[in-house]
């Protein structure tokens, strides 16, 4: 059994670290589907599995752990780029502004507390030996738990690795961070409550005045209705020029004249009388009856053209970037794009609107037609079941290029880096929002993305905990672990009950919508899972979505900003 307890103990055995992470792993995500009120940790607790590994004595070469660590990191946060990316400058659109104002001030609030607990707690002026360098990591990892952002763990952790190169001792920042983290994930929805009862919200009326909004400012989602030409003045103006002067975009897929169906194009005659099949915005629908004619019903299937409306896959690598109005679906090809399949969503097919891989288009037309369209844009499932891995590998180079880049600061002695976290994030949002310039194809599946992301996210998790676990129990028991408790108890509700009282009273931000700005602002899914459950409409998920991506970025460049700016001064 020699060779059973050398599998175990033998750390310089690649065969012992494989299990010791599997082990950590496994049993990490296996005790994190454990709810208390409702409420899991989920794969955060492999990092306590991993502290405890570590705690009794599991290890391995800190060489290799190190190693783990970071490719885990740089995985981790690449994948997030990549998934953020594509609406990072997106949700600074009109109404989205404030919300990530508000969310932007939450970040900084958080900082701010953090600042404050630790020069009132921690701080010695007469401190030898970089004392203060570590409370000030210690309670960044703190920072980190507070707000739940796993991320911004990674990002100071490499912060502090660069610090303390080759160093006898580093601090295991993770062990603030485990000593904050479940408080955190309570607070945060504890906070949340709060605010309903301390600004006096009524949960009926809030969606009320969501229903009411919605009334009055109706999506952009695609409305089909079938309209009767009988505005005299449209006789014999192309479609083209009627949409013009009505000033509304709309696609006319399907013209019935005198009894025969065509497909018609920009330049298509309408005649007093025609029928046009007509799919426009929801809010413009009302509009174009008023102007063209009313509302009508005709069996198009039953015409004299056989038409067919097909799903068609954008699978092809040229396509990728172009506008409808680039490929003239209906002029050259005889077809319509009536809408838009995107993550889930419907959206109009305007002709500005740009076509990325993966989208999943509405096109009208003769049989033929439309089966010649799915070739042009490839329509094969399977080439998307395999993930571009070179554009991913190549955009991980240029990150980690950009990130070990040095930026001199004024006043700051030691160059700053944004490191093997930051250089990789930034570069997938860029390559995720305009990799299609460069002819990248970025496009991942959701499950291949987050199987990407959370594979990378269990191993930096793993590490981090594996090596904190000698020192974590001396930390709690013996050291300042109950302080870290409690400090970041209050990173985590002062914040969020300040800026949710002036989100709330000052600009009169719903409280659903509310409730996902701050799970957002603190990248916390238990929080936004809580709040689904507490409303009966998508709010949450509205506001959760337009702060998340800036929010992500700057909990990671913050995170690593606070020691590499303090270090020199403290």
């Amino acid at each position: 059994m020699d060779w059973l307890v050398s599998l175990f103990t033998s750390t310089d055995s690649i065969a012992h670290i494989v299990v010791l992470y599997a082990l950590v792993i496994s049993v990490g995500i296996a005790l994190g589907r454990f709810k208390i009120a409702g409420i899991s940790l989920g794969v955060t607790f492999v990092l306590f599995a991993g502290i405890l590994a570590g705690h009794i004595g599991f290890t391995g070469t800190p060489a290799v752990l190190n190693y783990v660590q970071d490719f885990g990191l740089i995985l981790f946060v690449y994948c997030i780029g990549l998934q953020v990316g594509p609406g990072f400058f997106e949700s600074f659109a009109k109404g989205g502004i404030t919300l990530n104002l508000l969310a932007m001030s939450l970040v900084l609030l958080n900082v701010a507390t953090m600042l404050v607990l630790f020069f009132a707690i921690f701080y010695d002026g007469n401190a030898q030996n970089g004392e203060n360098v570590k409370n000030l990591s210690m309670m960044t990892g703190v920072l980190c738990g507070a707000i739940t952002n796993t991320p911004g763990l990674g990002a100071a952790t490499e912060a502090v690795n660069s610090i303390y190169k080759g160093a006898t001792e580093i601090p295991q920042i993770a062990s603030g961070y485990a000593c904050a983290y479940p408080l955190g994930v309570v607070g945060i929805i504890g906070a949340t409550i709060a605010l309903r009862y301390i600004c006096r919200i009524s949960l009926k009326k809030e969606e009320e005045a969501i229903e009411a909004e919605l009334n009055e400012n109706p999506h952009a989602k695609p409305h089909r209705m079938t309209l009767r030409a009988e505005n005299k003045a449209l006789s014999g103006r192309t479609i083209l020029q009627i949409r013009d002067f009505l000033g509304r975009n709309f696609v006319c897929s399907r013209l019935l004249h005198e009894g025969h169906v065509e497909i018609p194009n920009r330049e298509t005659l309408v005649t007093e009388g025609d029928l046009l099949y007509i799919t426009c915005a929801e809010d413009d629908w009302e509009a174009i009856s008023a102007f063209i004619g009313p509302v009508d019903h005709v069996e198009w299937e039953e015409q004299d053209v056989p038409m067919v409306s097909k799903s068609i896959l954008v699978t092809q690598p040229d396509i990728n970037g172009k506008t409808f109005g680039q490929l003239h679906f209906s002029s050259v090809h005889g077809v319509n794009v009536t809408r838009i399949q995107r993550g889930g969503m419907n959206l109009f097919a305007d002709r500005n609107l740009r076509i990325q891989i993966g989208d999943k288009l509405m096109v009208v037309g003769p049989e033929d037609a439309v089966n010649r369209v799915a070739g042009r844009l490839g329509n094969e499932v399977k080439r998307l079941d395999h993930p571009n891995l070179s554009a991913i590998f190549i955009g991980i180079v240029i990150g980690i290029l950009f990130g070990m880049m040095p930026i001199a600061i004024p006043g700051i002695p030691t160059p700053v880096k944004l490191g093997l976290a930051g250089g990789p994030l930034i570069i997938a949002i860029l390559i995720g929002r305009f990799g299609y310039k460069l002819r990248l194809v970025t496009y991942t599946t959701t499950s291949a993305n987050l199987m990407l992301r959370e594979f990378g996210l269990v191993l930096f998790l793993a590490s981090v905990g594996i090596k904190a676990g000698a020192t974590f129990w001396d930390t709690v028991m013996h050291g300042d672990g109950l302080t870290y408790v409690w400090a970041g108890f209050l990173i985590t509700i002062i914040p969020i009950i300040i800026i949710g009282m002036i989100a709330r009273l000052k600009f009169k931000i719903n409280y659903f919508t509310l409730m996902g700005m701050i799970a957002g602002a603190t990248t916390d899914p238990p929080a936004l899972a809580y709040a689904n459950q507490t409303a009966n409409n998508d709010a949450p998920a509205v506001g959760y979505s337009t702060v998340y991506p800036l929010t992500m970025f700057l909990r990671i460049l913050t995170a690593q900003l606070i020691i590499l700016l303090l270090y020199s001064i403290i």
